[in-house]
């Protein structure tokens, strides 16, 4: 029921249909049916004033709107889902209170070149007499001999600046690798590695943005442990993951019958030394999915 519907709460109501028609339901319907925005704006109190309802009877009457399916053919897009595996290029480990860092090397196998080509080349250059046939033989296996040792070359280039990369990073936010509080982890942008290892911001853009690092904290994208600096009270620079952090937990536990607004949530970052305009929590809350305190509010 509700596929093909006209809209959102023709969907739900098509489902109520299907339902016994318990007092419950049958204010679910009044609400779908006449105050459909009310609903989805939580603004209760015009709900309970225009319904003539408790608060008790409304909640009821959410609670089985809450079991009805929005998305009603999301069953029939297939029963098979792609789960994607990532394969971290790093892991960072603590033994005896020091962090260790090891490279994948299952992403790029040591390679080496075939020793039948460079016995070939060696038994053509040993020949007293070449023909031209043979000069040209051994012209095109050193050709390709040397391509192939370039390319052996530029992938241990490759992991190197990989590792050297990675290095930088983890000395920098050693702190967070050792304790996997997200509270320690420094301000840190990409000028600031590149700027440590002489590479372009370029370079050190692309390990950030593509690769993953196992850490005794689970896998992380190596992107998350860049961040913008904000500062405090006292002049220090702090990262913009620490503030967010601090914003979730506040926002997990408040009231949700009277969920702080963003001027709320500023001051309360301030009080603890976070001096940010309510704009800059709107912009943290926004990144963070957590959606404004009107509709965070629950009965």
């Amino acid at each position: 029921p509700g596929v093909g519907a006209r809209s959102l709460s023709e969907c739900l109501l098509l489902q109520l249909d299907r339902k016994e028609a318990t007092p419950a339901v049958q204010t679910a319907r009044a609400i779908l049916e006449k105050s459909f925005d009310h609903f989805t704006k939580k603004h209760y109190k015009k709900l309970m004033q225009r319904h003539d309802i408790s608060e008790e009877t409304l909640k009821e009457a959410i609670q089985e709107i809450e079991k009805l399916n929005p998305k009603p053919g999301g069953s029939y897009s297939g029963g098979t889902k792609i789960i994607e595996h990532v394969v971290p290029d790093f892991a960072i480990r603590i033994v005896d209170g020091e962090l260790e860092m090891s490279l994948n090397g299952r992403n790029a196998p040591e390679l080496h070149v075939s020793r039948g080509y460079s016995d070939m080349l060696a038994g053509y250059k040993s020949a007293k007499e070449k023909s031209r046939s043979q000069k040209d033989a051994v012209m095109f296996i050193k050709q390709k001999l040397d391509a192939a040792k370039w390319f052996i070359d530029a992938i241990k280039q490759r992991q190197q600046t990989l590792y050297t990369t990675m290095s930088a990073i983890m000395n920098y936010q050693e702190e967070y690798f050792l304790t996997g509080d997200e509270r320690n982890l420094k301000p840190m942008i990409l000028k600031d590695i590149a700027d440590e290892i002489g590479m372009d911001v370029s370079t050190v853009s692309r390990v950030a943005n593509s690769k993953y690092v196992d850490t005794p904290y689970g896998t992380k994208l190596i992107k998350e442990f860049f961040s913008e600096s904000v500062k405090n009270v006292e002049g220090e620079d702090v990262s913009t993951r620490e503030i967010k952090k601090i914003l979730e937990t506040v926002v997990s536990e408040e009231n949700k019958r009277k969920p702080l607004t963003d001027d709320k949530l500023a001051g309360i970052l301030k009080d603890q030394g976070y001096p940010i305009a309510r704009r800059t929590v709107a912009k943290y809350r926004e990144q963070l999915g957590i959606p404004v305190a009107r509709l965070r509010k629950e009965i």
